[in-house]
């Protein structure tokens, strides 16, 4: 009997997990379901070597199980070097939940979602992210201890968001620093793509400082009223990537840089709080290097969030929190002189140093 040859992008579809392109040697992927409450949930555990891997509950209507697969996959790996780049003992996980926050969200649903997490013991500790809020989290805390981010009447840090922008802000401004010889970002024009909880607060802060602030978001009712809230102007252009603008700052959902948008774009600098923000890391780092763009690494500066519920575990309060994260600013410039001195991007060398201190951690254990 001779054996079918697979196509290798056909090899997906036979390994759905580990052949999936985003699989990136994680040590657990579990799948969580539940008929009463509706519940599918896919829980990723990409690395421990540093601690529990901690990482947000993202509740999203995906197209398919197979684009919440990848999303959780690449979101864990992320918070992996996320918390290795800021000092922390923590690994990298995440969760998303299929489903409309909006529509389909219910307390038994995320109930039963925090009895999954506290079926694995302390490996996994969830937070709040998109589609999910410090009420659910507060939920979730009354059936695991395993929970981030609870509110602060329950002894947890809040809402993380205005702690991510923070560190968002302090990025930005050294990669201003960086490309235009000053942090001061008055009268930059910025474009903030994203008004949810961070972009919201980033805004404020950049429009406190006197920089020119366009906004866009797909929640026109939305963007009006942070326009209007906070004096800054719409973006009414065709093209956003397009626009001609000093800093663009992505702060929804990932990819946004990609082979359809990266020779548009026209800022100097790009520095926002969305997550994998290059759809292809190797291939749109470089082609951002080649143009001259300096580009702030998204999981280094939007660390602030997990700095700040990182509290909860080590014992630091909400000054300690912005303290460490005003740091990303030394720490972003430190990526840029690394990547110029060595000829590599930005994104690699924030990945070399995080895995660094990962391996290093192996090293310690194995004696």
């Amino acid at each position: 009997m001779i054996a079918e040859v697979v196509k290798a992008n056909e090899l997906t579809k036979v390994d759905p997990v580990f052949g999936q392109p985003s699989f990136n040697d994680h040590e657990q992927v579990v799948f969580c379901h539940d008929k009463d409450t509706g519940l599918k949930a896919i829980i990723g555990i990409h690395n421990t070597v540093l601690g529990p891997a901690l990482g947000g509950t993202r509740m999203w209507k995906y197209a398919n199980e197979w684009e919440a697969l990848n999303d959780v996959l690449r979101l864990s790996r992320g918070m992996t070097y996320k918390s290795a780049i800021s000092g922390l003992n923590l690994g990298g996980g995440k969760a998303v939940i299929i489903g409309n926050a909006a529509t389909d969200k219910t307390p038994e649903l995320i109930t039963r979602f925090g009895e999954f997490v506290n079926s694995l013991s302390g490996k996994y500790i969830t937070a709040e992210d998109v589609g999910s809020t410090t009420a659910d989290m507060d939920l979730i805390r009354d059936v695991t201890p395993h929970v981030t981010g609870i509110s602060e009447s329950r002894g947890g840090s809040g809402n993380p968001s205005p702690v991510t922008a923070y560190g968002v802000y302090m990025g930005m401004k050294a990669a201003a620093m960086h490309q235009f010889g000053s942090n001061n970002l008055e009268g930059k024009k910025i474009l903030v793509q994203g008004t949810g909880h961070v972009g919201e607060t980033l805004i404020s802060y950049l429009a406190k400082e006197g920089a020119l602030v366009q906004i866009s978001d797909i929640n026109e009712d939305r963007m009006h009223e942070v326009a209007a809230k906070y004096g800054v102007q719409l973006f009414t252009g065709d093209d956003l990537y397009s626009a001609d603008v000093d800093i663009y700052a992505p702060c929804a959902l990932g990819a946004t840089i990609n082979d359809a948008t990266i020779n548009k774009i026209k800022a100097k600098v790009i520095a926002g709080a969305a997550n994998n923000q290059l759809a292809v890391e190797e291939v749109h780092g470089k082609i951002l290097m080649d143009k001259g763009i300096s580009y702030a690494p998204d999981f280094l500066i939007n660390a602030g969030g997990i700095i700040n519920v990182y509290g909860e575990i080590a014992g630091y309060g909400k000054e300690e929190a912005l303290k460490r994260t005003e740091n990303i600013y030394n720490t972003t410039l430190e990526i840029f002189h690394v990547a110029e001195s060595s000829g590599i991007t930005t994104q690699q060398a924030a990945m070399q140093i995080a895995q660094k201190r990962i391996d290093d951690r192996k090293k310690e254990i194995a004696k």
